[in-house]
């Protein structure tokens, strides 16, 4: 490649506009490789959809509409590996698969954050199923699913205000 560019240029009879041409090829190259990698990447607002999407496929009992936001090799757990699931069809399965849950679930989003330069965010929350819990998860994002989701719970009978010290608290 060197010795074709250096021909090029010794060839050319306004050799300045060669380089002109090569370097903005290699700009533009740049320019279409970022946009390619920006259109894998998630915004802070797309990340609460697809946070929205899981809480509200949870809240409907229907597991794939919760499912569908994860990467086929994605990894949910509890650490440490309390509740460890991995893949996007365990993850259904987990999360009711095609029968559904015996009790319905019950989830609220209270606060979320997603930094867009790492694709890794957070979100505080209160889940009810057969029992109560308030807490965080936090989130890595690739190819604009969720690649790996990691929670920490408590177990309350508290609402959320009194638990977080917030008093009413929403999104």
């Amino acid at each position: 490649m060197k010795v074709k560019i250096h021909r090029l240029l010794l060839n050319t009879a306004y050799p300045f506009i060669a380089v002109i041409t090569l370097a903005t090829a290699l700009f533009l190259l740049v320019v279409r490789c970022s946009r390619i990698s920006e259109n894998k990447r998630l915004s802070s607002e797309q990340f609460t959809d697809l946070l929205t999407q899981v809480s509200d496929g949870w809240n409907a009992g229907d597991a794939r509409k919760a499912a569908d936001v994860f990467a086929e090799d994605a990894i949910y757990e509890e650490p440490p590996k309390k509740q460890y699931y991995q893949g996007q069809a365990s993850i259904f399965e987990f999360f009711g698969g095609k029968k559904g849950l015996p009790r319905p679930m019950k989830m609220n989003w209270h606060h979320i954050a997603f930094n867009e330069q790492t694709q890794i965010g957070f979100g505080e929350y209160s889940f009810a199923m057969n029992k109560q819990y308030h807490g965080i998860a936090t989130i890595k994002i690739k190819n604009k699913k969720i690649a790996v989701w990691r929670e920490y719970q408590y177990e309350s009978s508290m609402d959320w205000g009194t638990f977080s010290g917030e008093g009413n608290v929403s999104k």
